[in-house]
């Protein structure tokens, strides 16, 4: 199972903040302050959940809650299905339920979608990257979610790996001269994104260690995959809709990276039942 971020605390904190503000009025309101509650975390669509363990330490912050973990991350849930129990004070139970259900809905969403996408590679030697596209603050535990769906981590952020994109290459006049800055710039591994046989030459002989072709159909993807010959990894992107991954996974080993599994998840259906 992958590790979860070691800001998840702060990631939580700073839910919690902005959902309880000077307090939740309503339940302090209606609920006394002594009553003990149970409830269930109950799936309401199939899918993979995701997110369990941050649901978890969200109900934790505010109180001791008991809780019994039926389903663990990775797992695939179908309607009806009971991913974890808790018990504890009404009141935290019912304050800190919409935070801990936005986190798991929506990367439960996201692992979801993953494997839908990994699926679509299945006996093929091609997989599935996430992107950048990533809600502010939430890339880590985003991350997470694709790796729980099977996914495979890209670039963390612009520090960890050089993407040299067509602004990029733009500005420095070509393919080749921004390669050769990028490579006095820094030690780091250099990748370059083409969109034409011409820039994926350019690209290998100026000593790109990977490729990414942006927006290629299916021919343009099997040229490049000759062309390239396994001399660097190819990395696809752009448009990868799952009928496209089915469509060009097998002409490969590619990279195929997806921003979609991030940016336009939708949440998976998850209820907190309480009783």
């Amino acid at each position: 199972m992958p590790e979860l971020p070691a800001d998840l605390d702060e990631t939580i904190r700073r839910a919690l903040d902005e959902d309880l503000g000077s307090g939740d009025v309503t339940t302090d309101s209606v609920v006394s302050e002594e009553l003990e509650a149970s409830g269930a975390f109950v799936a309401k669509a199939s899918g993979v959940v995701a997110g369990s363990p941050v649901a978890r330490r969200t109900l934790a912050f505010l109180d001791d809650v008991r809780w019994t973990q039926h389903l663990d991350d990775g797992g695939w849930v179908d309607p009806g299905a009971v991913i974890a129990e808790v018990a504890g004070r009404a009141r935290v139970l019912l304050t800190s339920e919409r935070v801990a259900l936005n986190f798991l809905t929506h990367l439960s969403g996201i692992a979801t979608l993953t494997r839908e996408y990994v699926d679509a590679c299945a006996g093929t030697e091609s997989v599935i990257l996430c992107t950048r596209k990533t809600l502010p603050g939430l890339r880590a535990l985003e991350r997470y979610a694709v790796e729980v769906g099977g996914g495979v981590l890209h670039r963390a952020g612009l520090y960890d790996a050089v993407l040299v994109k067509d602004n990029h290459v733009a500005i420095a006049g070509g393919v080749a001269e921004a390669v050769r800055r990028a490579r006095e710039g820094t030690g780091l591994s250099i990748e370059v994104e083409v969109e034409t046989l011409d820039q994926l030459d350019q690209a290998l002989e100026s000593g790109a260690d990977r490729i990414l072709l942006d927006n290629p159909d299916a021919e343009l993807v099997k040229r490049a995959v000759d062309a390239v010959a396994d001399r660097v990894p190819l990395e696809v992107s752009g448009g990868m809709t799952v009928e496209k991954v089915r469509e060009i996974a097998p002409l490969g080993p590619l990279l195929i990276s997806v921003g979609r599994i991030t940016h336009s998840a939708p949440a998976l259906d998850i209820s907190l039942d309480i009783t």
